[in-house]
């Protein structure tokens, strides 16, 4: 398992997508199990496993037992039990680095600060540090999975904001471009209420709000209060309006036992990324690519594989995306909700060599809350009908997740972030692929993509990062 300061990192995520951004954000080498027994099985020394549960869309008892498998499976994996403490005895030694990893480095805060001195100085004696992913947006069975991760735990530190997504945590309720959750147009695709709170969505945990003055009195006053929390049975659910924010609460958790986890979304993920990992890669393009060390590179290719970007939505910010890939020279094809819907693949043609095909769903009629899964599951065969092997886009965690199913892909090794939540991954044989949230990228974010995979295919330079990094307004994308 991978380790910075003694410190093993497991994480688990309900979908692949948000996986695949954590394993990015801990800026940790990392291998992307879309199996959670897999974490039985060893890997390159050094790697940090970062498992898909695929649970977004299970029902609480099913979501809550997949979260106790990948517990029990990671502790099986090295001997450790469930609450991730290691004896002197039982600490297994390190093993090499992957090559080309970057060297461990403390937190980068500011040198002058007593408190983060204090925090970067501690080492986690040989644990295991649990992080568990959960949708910014709260969607999914966040509360069962909660309940879940949370036994076995002395306390369970909570913290769902994303600033970079513009999605807030103030006084217990999450705000979404400053509109509160449940009134935000994102749940729409839905087929239950939002939540008006984080804590009405995390039940039957028992949680505590702290409030934001709180968080910002440092993370030696904000550990106290944790442990007022815990002392009382009940776990933190943190404030936050800034990666600042996401970093104090980080740095207080450090502060605790080894028994405490952290559950939240990328943007503590990141927080904890700036702690532990190595620092922030370049884009995608220029990083190594990465694999296990037991798999000889893929043989070299006289020309580059089809790029086949699939957007999984028929929301009006892909719209938009798909539109400026295709002005910059992409072929795109539209496929219909109810072609996809149906119990066969959609016959498509087969993309040349060194071409960018957007393969999208025709959203002019209208898709209905609750077909789109099956919409999804027809895109995954319809891909996975296709003779060839091109490189993928694929956008949201569903599906992403069914069309990797359904080509056989069962590990990912992540190589970086093209831009926030566009994660660029390998196969085992050295395919590119790259995922990303539904509702995470701006209008040029395909574009971006795409010319981070194939910068002399298209027609238009890649825009600069700021017009990529903002979200998306499309809401709900599978």
């Amino acid at each position: 398992m991978c380790r910075r300061d003694d410190t093993s990192v497991v994480a688990l995520a309900d979908d692949l997508s948000g996986a695949a951004e954590v394993a990015a954000l801990l800026r940790l080498p990392s291998r992307l199990l879309l199996h959670p027994a897999d974490l039985a099985v060893s890997g390159v020394p050094g790697e940090c496993p970062v498992v898909d549960l695929d649970s977004r869309y299970l029902g609480d008892a099913a979501a809550a037992e997949a979260v106790r498998a990948a517990l029990a499976g990671a502790g099986a994996a090295d001997g450790t039990p469930a609450d991730g403490h290691r004896g002197a005895a039982g600490a297994p030694a390190d093993g090499p680095e992957r090559p080309g990893a970057e060297p461990a480095r403390s937190g980068a805060h500011e040198p002058g600060s007593r408190a983060f001195r204090a925090v970067n100085s501690l080492r986690g004696e040989g644990r295991t540090l649990w992080y568990k992913k959960c949708d910014s947006l709260l969607r999914g069975p966040v509360g069962a999975e909660a309940a879940a991760f949370a036994e076995g735990a002395g306390v369970v530190v909570i913290a769902t904001a994303l600033p970079a997504a513009r999605r807030v945590v103030r006084g217990g309720t999450v705000l979404a471009d400053g509109v509160p959750l449940h009134e935000h147009p994102a749940w729409r695709a839905e087929e239950r209420p939002a939540p008006r709170s984080v804590a009405e969505a995390l039940a039957p945990l028992p949680t505590a709000d702290v409030p934001l003055d709180t968080v910002r009195q440092g993370p030696i006053a904000l550990a106290g209060r944790f442990r007022e929390v815990a002392a009382l049975g009940r776990h933190p659910v943190c404030d936050a309006e800034t990666d600042t924010d996401l970093t104090v609460i980080a740095a207080a958790a450090a502060l605790l036992g080894p028994d405490t986890r952290l559950l939240g979304s990328g943007g503590l993920a990141a927080a904890l990324g700036r702690r532990l990992g190595s620092p922030a890669p370049g884009p995608a393009r220029h990083s190594p690519a990465p694999g296990p060390a037991r798999h000889s590179p893929a043989p070299p290719v006289r020309s580059e594989p089809p790029l086949l970007v699939v957007a999984g939505s028929a929301e009006p910010g892909v719209v938009e995306q798909v539109a400026r890939l295709v002005a910059a020279g992409a072929q795109h094809v539209a496929l219909s909700p109810g072609l996809l819907a149906g119990p066969d693949p959609v016959a498509l043609p087969e993309p040349a060599p060194g071409t960018v095909t957007v393969v999208s769903v025709d959203g002019s009629g209208g898709v209905r809350p609750g077909s789109a899964r099956r919409i999804v599951a027809g895109l995954a065969r319809t891909v996975s009908a296709l003779p060839g092997r091109p490189d993928l886009v694929l956008t949201g965690g569903e599906t992403a997740r069914r069309v990797l199913d359904a080509i056989g892909v069962t590990t990912l090794w992540p190589a970086g972030e093209i831009h926030h939540g566009a994660v660029h991954s390998r196969t085992a044989d050295g395919r590119s692929v790259v995922t990303r949230p539904g509702s995470f990228g701006g209008p040029d974010s395909f574009l971006r993509i795409a010319a981070a995979l194939r910068p002399r295919l298209l027609s238009s330079p890649p825009p600069p990062a700021s017009a990529a990094t903002a979200p998306s307004q499309q809401g709900v994308t599978q």
